[in-house]
C-alpha cells in the first residue's frame, strides 16, 4: 500500500510535496542523533577525562549531572606558601542542602537489597556566590547515581584495608617482629563503603566522652573481661565506662600522672613537656587525662589481641593511631617528642641487656621512684651533645650517617644506628623549645636551614589565623560544638591547627609524603602529626573523625591517586554527622561535588572556594557481590 502511494505521487508529479516530506524526515533523524550524542554525552566524556575509571564503581551514562556553572564564575586563585595569602573574601554562601531527613540505619539482614530509588531527591542551590551569577540550579537524582557504590561485606564494620589484608599477611615468611601488624595495603585500594554497627548512634559529646561512650558504636566487650581486674573499661547499661584505671594505674591515672612529676619535677607537665608519645597505650587513659595538664599525647598500639583499644581511644575523643614497632620506623620525624611513655610495653628495662643498651646509647637514668602501690618508675634522659658518644669504649650503636635529605620515615626500615642530634642552619644544637603556650607561635630553628622558610611560615600562620577566625568558625555550615576529632589532610606548617588551639578539639596534622616535609616544624610548635600517602588507606578504624580538612590538596591527588578510592577512604574515616571542609578552586570543587553527592552527603559551596560536605547515615544495600 505504501509502495503504491509513493508511485502515485511520482506519477502525478507531486515533487514539492516529496521534497517537503524528505526534509522533514532528515530533520527528525538529526534531532534523534543529537539527543544521544550532544551536550549530555560531552559532559560524560569530560568527566571520564577527569576521573580514572574503576572496575567496581559504575559511572551512569543515562543519568547525568546538570551542567556546571558557566564560565562567569569567579575562581579563586590557589594560595601558595611562597606568596602572601590574600585576606578571606566577604562571605556570600552558595548552599546545596538536602531537603530530606537521612534514611534510617540499615538493617542487619545482608540479603536486603535496595539500589537507588527512582523517586527524585532534590538538592537546591538557591543563592549566588559572588553577585555575577543568578538563577537556581537543581541537583537531582542523577548526581546521586553518578557513582553506584557497593557495600563492603557485613563483617567489615571495622575494616582497615592496610591492616586487614589477610591475603598479604598469609604470605609473610615471618611474624617474629610483628610483621603481621604492619601495613600491607591492597592494590587497587578498595572502593566499597563500610557498614555501620547495628544500633550506631551519634557519639557522646566531649568532655563526657572521655569517661563513657555508646556500647553499640564500638561493640567489643573483650577488654571488659580481659582487663577486669585492672579497671580499664566496664560495661554499664548502654555504655562503656572508663574509670581511669590501667595496668600501671592501680590508684588511678591522675595519681600516676602526679607521681611521674613528683619523681622528676623537671617534666613540668604542660609547660616544659607539651607533646608525648604513649607506647602500647591501652585505652589511652594516660593521654586522655594529660589533656587536663595541657599535654597532647599521641597514643599508639597495634591492632592485636587487645580488641579495639585504639578504637576506644578515638571514640572517647583522645588522640591515637594504630602502629607497631616491628621492622619499620614509626611514621614520625626524628627528635619529635618531648617525652615517651612506656608502661608495661613488653620491654624489660631492668634486664642486663636493656641496662647495657641504654648506657651505650648514652641515656642517663635521671630519676627513679616507687609509689605506695609498689609501682616502679625510671626516667631516662637523652643527651644534648656528642660528648658522651665520643667517650664510649665501643662505637655501638653507631651514629647514623649524615643525610642531606629531609626527614621521612614512611615505610623506612628500622636501623641499628642512633639518629644525629638536630642542628639549625648555622650548625648549632637545638635548644629545648619555648615553654607552652609561647611555643605555639615561636619560630622553629629548623626554618633557618631552608631558603625563605621563616617568611613563608609567618605568612602561613597569619593567613590561617584570619581564615579560621573570619570564615571557618563564623561563616560556614559547620556546627563546631559537635566537632572533637579533626584531621588536616595536608597540614603544611600546622597553621590550621594552631588557629583552632582555643577550641575544645584536637587536630591530627597529616603531611603527605609527596609534599614539602614540614612535620618536624609542626612538632616544634607543640602540635602532633603523622606522615601519610593518600593513595593508600589511613591506619585508623572507621568512623573516628568528626571533621576532615584539606586546602588545595586534590590537584596533586588526581595526578597520583584514584580519586574515587580517596573519597571512599574519607567516607570510611568520617563519622555519620561528620564534616568535610575543602578549600580549592571551583574547577576542582565542581569535580568533587558529584562524588560526595553520590554518597548522599549534603553539600554546601561558599565563596567559590570552600566546599562543606556532611556525611549522613546512608549506606548502599544491593544484590551485587560484596567486596
Amino acid at each position: 500500500m505504501a509502495t503504491f502511494s509513493v508511485q502515485y505521487l511520482f506519477k502525478e508529479r507531486k515533487f514539492p510535496f516529496i521534497f517537503a516530506l524528505s526534509l522533514l524526515l532528515i530533520t527528525v533523524a538529526v534531532f534523534v542523533f543529537t539527543a544521544t550524542t550532544g551536550p549530555a554525552s560531552s559532559l560524560i566524556s569530560y568527566y571520564f577525562q577527569q576521573l580514572p575509571l574503576i572496575p567496581n564503581a559504575t559511572i551512569s551514562q543515562t543519568q547525568i549531572p546538570p551542567p556546571f556553572p558557566s564560565g562567569n564564575v569567579v575562581v579563586s586563585t590557589t594560595i601558595t606558601r611562597t606568596q602572601t595569602p590574600p585576606p578571606p573574601p566577604p562571605l556570600v554562601s552558595k548552599t546545596i542542602t538536602e531537603t530530606e531527613e537521612p534514611p534510617p540505619l540499615p538493617s542487619d539482614n545482608p540479603s536486603l537489597s535496595t539500589v537507588f530509588p527512582n523517586v527524585p531527591t532534590s538538592f537546591t542551590d538557591n543563592s549566588t556566590s559572588d553577585g555575577n551569577n543568578t538563577g537556581t540550579v537543581t541537583v537531582g537524582q542523577s548526581d546521586l547515581d553518578l557513582i553506584k557504590w557497593n557495600m563492603c561485606r557485613p563483617e567489615a564494620v571495622d575494616y582497615i584495608p592496610c591492616l586487614d589484608n589477610y591475603q598479604a599477611i598469609k604470605q609473610l615468611q615471618s611474624r617474629k617482629r610483628m610483621e603481621h601488624h604492619e601495613r600491607h595495603c591492597p592494590s587497587p585500594s578498595p572502593r566499597c563503603l563500610v557498614p555501620l554497627p547495628s544500633g550506631y548512634k551519634l557519639p557522646v559529646p566531649w568532655p563526657k566522652s572521655r569517661d563513657m561512650i555508646w556500647y553499640n558504636n564500638v561493640p567489643h566487650p573483650k577488654l571488659v573481661d580481659y582487663k577486669k581486674d585492672q579497671n580499664w573499661v566496664r560495661k554499664t547499661d548502654d555504655y562503656f565506662v572508663f574509670p581511669g584505671g590501667g595496668t600501671q594505674f592501680k590508684q588511678g591515672v591522675t595519681h600516676y600522672i602526679d607521681f611521674v612529676q613528683q619523681t622528676f619535677s623537671t617534666i613540668e607537665w604542660g609547660k616544659h613537656v607539651r607533646i608525648a608519645l604513649d607506647v602500647g597505650c591501652g585505652v589511652a587513659s594516660f593521654g586522655g587525662y594529660l589533656l587536663d595538664k595541657d599535654v597532647i599525647t599521641m597514643s599508639f598500639a597495634p591492632k592485636d589481641e587487645h580488641d579495639a583499644q585504639i578504637q576506644f581511644a578515638l571514640e572517647r575523643g583522645i588522640p591515637a593511631t594504630l602502629s607497631v614497632i616491628g621492622t619499620q620506623k614509626l611514621p614520625f620525624p626524628d627528635d619529635a617528642y618531648d617525652l615517651i611513655h612506656c608502661a608495661r610495653c613488653r620491654v624489660h628495662w631492668y634486664g642486663d641487656a636493656m641496662v647495657n643498651l641504654t648506657e651505650s646509647m648514652c641515656w642517663k637514668a635521671v630519676a627513679r621512684g616507687v609509689d605506695r602501690s609498689r609501682i616502679g618508675l625510671v626516667v631516662f634522659q637523652k643527651p644534648v651533645s656528642y660528648s658522651c658518644y665520643e667517650k664510649r669504649r665501643e662505637n655501638y650503636p653507631p651514629l647514623c650517617d649524615k643525610k642531606d635529605e629531609l626527614n621521612s620515615s614512611w615505610y623506612a626500615p628500622l636501623s641499628n644506628c642512633l639518629s644525629r642530634l638536630p642542628v639549625d642552619g648555622k650548625g648549632k644544637f637545638f635548644r629545648w623549645p619555648a615553654p607552652w603556650p609561647q611555643r605555639l607561635s615561636s619560630k622553629s630553628p629548623r626554618l633557618l636551614s631552608k631558603l625563605n622558610a621563616e617568611e613563608t611560615y609567618i605568612k602561613d600562620s597569619t593567613h590561617w589565623s584570619a581564615l579560621v577566625s573570619d570564615v571557618y568558625l563564623r561563616g560556614l555550615a559547620i556546627d563546631w560544638s559537635n566537632v572533637r576529632n579533626v584531621m588536616d589532610m595536608n597540614a603544611s606548617y600546622g597553621g590550621f591547627a594552631a588557629a583552632l588551639i582555643d577550641q575544645p578539639l584536637w587536630v591530627m596534622n597529616v603531611v603527605p609524603i609527596d609534599a614539602q616535609d614540614t612535620l618536624s616544624t609542626i612538632f616544634d610548635r607543640g602540635l602532633i602529626g603523622i606522615y601519610h600517602d593518600w593513595c593508600e588507606s589511613f591506619s585508623v578504624y572507621p568512623r573516628t573523625y568528626d571533621l576532615l580538612h584539606s586546602s588545595f590538596l586534590f590537584r596533586s591527588l588526581t595526578q597520583r591517586c584514584d580519586i574515587i578510592s580517596v573519597a571512599a577512604e574519607m567516607d570510611r574515616i568520617l563519622r555519620p554527622g561528620g564534616y568535610l571542609l575543602v578549600q580549592d578552586t571551583m574547577d576542582m570543587i565542581n569535580k568533587l561535588r558529584p562524588i560526595f553527592l553520590s554518597l548522599h552527603w549534603s553539600v554546601n559551596v561558599s565563596q567559590d572556594q570552600f566546599l562543606v560536605g556532611k556525611k549522613g547515615f546512608w549506606r548502599p544495600t544491593d544484590d551485587e557481590p560484596k567486596t
